[in-house]
């Protein structure tokens, strides 16, 4: 009897340790997650300001120049998924944390607009290729059975990024701080990001037999359907990013708006932690409609703002903060939701192809967003773009709930 219950022990012991997820690997690689995040979140609010007071430029014109790294992070994104399904991972991934943290040097010694839309066009590039990298090493070193929950933490290191690296980023910028300085902070977090991605040990993966080249080695072509439900999402989510620090002063909100993304990320941290282990329930699409819902009412309300601080500019100060808390708390919910929605569509050798197709859907909608909110800013105000911005999240929550939903429930491969 003693030796049934010591196997049954071991038994025990053994599952435990197969589903383990917090392992000094798994540590590593969400250190450098938040540190290259940190890196990237500092400057997101800052830049809109150091284009309009170092290049004189215009709203239009800093659009443009933002999505500019977007757009080459886009253009990337496809080739790099298949790249990590055809080649070892983490030499590409590393590779490709070395020249981002190389672009915030970049920026340092940009003496002119156009070098400095080079440098961003190059910086794109390596984030594209690092994120997809990231994603879908920590796939490969946590369990599956665990791959919701997994996910949902290592998002968390970019929301808690999210939510101290605009703020100090701003709080640098209205303290008097030079933009150079603020470039070197960034530089030095992707520096020590990328001395903790080093120590991330990968299992062993063996060569893959190369297969002829199609369209589907590039897209997940059956995440197409959830990819455009997520592009119509990111495009307010890019214009509130990038602009709802103008957005604020530009109708009249003098608080310290870095608090924003604060909030937003605090959303975030709370909901990712609930929502990734429903997900590995099995309740992704009920997870996903659920952030819709909430996304859908924070875009109006972020809208009406302009209204409501002329009937009182206290209470309006205070929604706005609350929007920014059930906006993170709507991405939050379905970040992870979504990313496993992509993996569970795609065979293994395919998670690449499905994180690349994931975040390229995510970054087709921010590089819309920046330019769609710069423009309409430019020739109305940034009010009516993030009207415009609510609308297409209505289209989107919708369009999933007849469409992606179905489609989901019969491709899905686990």
């Amino acid at each position: 009897m003693a030796y049934h219950r010591s196997d049954q022990q071991i038994e025990r012991s053994l599952i435990m340790a197969k589903d383990r997820l917090i392992t000094p690997g798994y540590c590593f690689i969400l250190a450098a997650n938040f540190l290259l995040y940190f890196g990237f979140w500092l400057l997101i609010p800052v830049l809109p300001f150091y284009l309009s007071e170092f290049f004189q430029a215009g709203n239009s014109t800093i659009g443009i120049v933002l999505s500019c790294y977007t757009v080459a992070a886009l253009c990337i994104r496809p080739f790099s998924g298949y790249l990590l399904d055809t080649f070892a991972r983490k030499p590409l991934y590393l590779f490709a944390y070395f020249i981002f943290m190389l672009m915030f040097a970049g920026y340092l010694i940009a003496g002119s607009l156009t070098l400095f839309i080079i440098f961003r066009i190059i910086h794109g590039v390596s984030f594209g290729m690092i994120t997809v990298g990231g994603n879908t090493v920590v796939i490969d070193i946590m369990p599956s059975s665990r791959r919701g929950e997994g996910l949902g933490y290592y998002g968390l290191t970019n929301n808690i990024a999210m939510s101290i690296g605009p703020m100090f980023g701003l709080f640098l910028h209205d303290g008097g701080v030079s933009f150079a300085t603020i470039f070197c902070y960034a530089l030095g977090s992707c520096m020590l990001g990328f001395l903790s991605a080093g120590l991330v040990k990968t299992p062993y993966k063996p060569p893959v037999k190369r297969e002829p080249i199609s369209l589907d080695r590039f897209i997940l072509l059956k995440g197409m359907p959830a990819g455009l439900s997520l592009l119509l999402l990111s495009i307010p989510y890019g214009m509130t990013t990038n602009y709802v620090a103008m957005y604020a002063r530009e109708i009249g909100i003098h608080t310290q708006t870095g608090f924003f993304f604060t909030f937003m990320a605090i959303g975030m941290a709370i909901s990712r932690i609930f929502s990734g282990k429903l997900v590995d329930r099995g309740k992704i699409t009920q997870v996903i409609a659920a952030g819709l819902y909430l996304v859908v009412v924070s875009f109006f309300l972020l809208s009406a703002c302009v209204y409501l601080i002329q009937w009182n500019d206290a209470v309006c100060t205070i929604l706005f903060f609350g929007i920014a808390l059930l906006m993170g708390i709507g991405f939050g919910i379905m970040f992870p939701a979504f990313n496993t929605l992509f993996v569970n569509l795609a065979p293994n050798n395919q998670r690449g192809t499905a994180t690349s197709t994931y975040l390229t859907s995510w970054d087709v909608g921010i590089g819309i967003g920046m330019l769609t909110g710069g423009y309409i800013a430019e020739v109305c105000s940034f009010d009516k773009a993030y009207l415009f911005g609510a609308c297409l999240t209505v289209v989107s929550a919708v369009y999933f709930k007849l469409k992606v939903t179905p489609h989901y429930h019969k491709n899905k491969l686990r």
